[in-house]
């Protein structure tokens, strides 16, 4: 393996991650869905694979996909946590924010 390779990829490992909430919102009903994720740079990736393949846990969710497809959902991200040292912390933190953004947007959880 080359110095470069090991290189990046030690980079990579070392990347700062940000948690936060996110929100998926259907156009067309109107509906909205609000989740927690450690790490909000991948989290649509992996929630727009899932719903792809048929697959998503949410029912609701997989539903509005099926019937408006990949344009008639958007991801947005609601809010950025700053970094904790304690992933304790860090998910006690994601789960009240979660807590207020169902609340506030009158949302399902993911």
């Amino acid at each position: 393996m080359s110095i470069d390779r090991k290189a990046t990829i030690a980079a990579y490992k070392e990347r700062k991650t940000v948690a936060g909430i996110y929100v998926v919102r259907c156009a067309a009903s109107g509906e909205a869905w609000v989740g927690q994720a450690p790490n909000l740079e991948t989290i649509q990736n992996r929630i727009w694979f899932s719903l792809r393949q048929g697959s998503h846990t949410c029912r609701s969710l997989q539903a509005a996909w099926n019937a408006h497809g990949e344009a008639g959902l958007t991801f947005g991200e609601y809010e950025r946590l700053e970094d904790e040292e304690s992933s304790y912390v860090r998910n006690a933190l994601l789960k009240e924010r979660m807590l207020h953004w169902l609340a506030e947007l009158r949302a399902e959880a993911i």
